[in-house]
């Protein structure tokens, strides 16, 4: 099984736990070929010019969406550290409470961090198990990558013509 096979089935690994949510997709299946016929809230379509985008690969899209701003993810941090009122979370930000709880909605989306009531007071906190399937994943692309620069430095050092013209496999370093 080649890399990108192996890759390509991530969500059978656990990471597909962020699918589910509010998305009812019906498939059609065309010669070998799985085409999303349509998917709540958009329409995804797939063919073999263009990759396929599965319910669980926009769920995927969510969760770095959510974790490329600073605060999103200073809020996770925070909420990894112990559960925290909404409240508490927008004192330590210099950005309005309803901005905060902005943050803390795409987070809750994504979801990475779970919100529930407590009398008048909103409780944040993060999901450890979301992260360590975004660890997962990513994980999974590091293997991916390595594999690949690891066969790239053999075809290398096997072609007397590549160093004979000066090129020269990597030295790799372990962090």
């Amino acid at each position: 099984m080649s890399d990108d096979q192996n890759l390509a089935q991530w969500p059978d690994t656990g990471l597909g736990g962020f699918a589910g949510r509010g998305s009812h997709c019906g498939d059609a299946r065309t010669s070998g070929v799985t085409t999303i016929v349509s998917c709540t809230p958009s329409v995804l379509t797939s063919n073999q010019m263009v990759e396929q985008v599965t319910p669980a690969d926009t769920d995927i899209d969510r969760v770095f969406h959510a974790l490329a701003d600073a605060t999103r993810r200073d809020i996770v941090r925070r909420t990894l550290v112990a559960e925290q009122s909404v409240s508490a979370l927008a004192a330590g930000y210099a950005m309005s409470f309803a901005a905060v709880s902005k943050h803390i909605g795409v987070l809750v989306e994504a979801r990475l961090v779970t919100k529930r009531a407590e009398g008048r007071e909103r409780l944040v906190r993060a999901d450890p198990a979301a992260i360590a399937r975004v660890q997962l994943l990513l994980r999974s692309y590091e293997d991916l990558w390595r594999g690949r620069i690891d066969r790239l430095d053999a075809l290398l050092a096997e072609d007397p013509d590549a160093t004979a013209s000066g090129i020269h496999p990597p030295t790799t370093t372990e962090n």
